[in-house]
């Protein structure tokens, strides 16, 4: 059984027991968060496509940690004028274990 969720403005495929890191969320390590916004469901057999989502349904997931990514590195540069400048970029993320999809 899987299911097709939307936050942060991404889609994500998730199925019951995967960890998955998506956008920050204010949540504390512990936490359960739901997501109501399902696009799809696959129960095996049955695959339900929202339109664009699925009434009822909503999958749950532990909060299993508040992170950031590893540092990017931003250079700007402009030829032949001496411009440069170097920036770095962490992006926080929430990693999440999908509990259960409810249909």
């Amino acid at each position: 059984m899987y299911a097709i969720i939307e936050t942060g403005g991404k889609q994500y495929r998730v199925e019951e027991g995967q960890v998955i890191n998506i956008e920050k969320l204010e949540a504390q390590v512990g936490d359960e968060v739901i997501f109501d916004k399902v696009l799809a469901v696959n129960t095996g057999d049955d695959l339900k496509v929202g339109t664009p989502l699925v009434k009822g349904a909503k999958a749950t997931a532990k909060v299993l940690r508040q992170d950031k990514h590893k540092k990017i590195i931003v250079f700007k540069y402009k030829a032949k004028k001496n411009y440069r400048k170097k920036t770095g970029h962490r992006q926080s993320y929430t990693q999440v274990k999908v509990e259960r999809i409810e249909a």
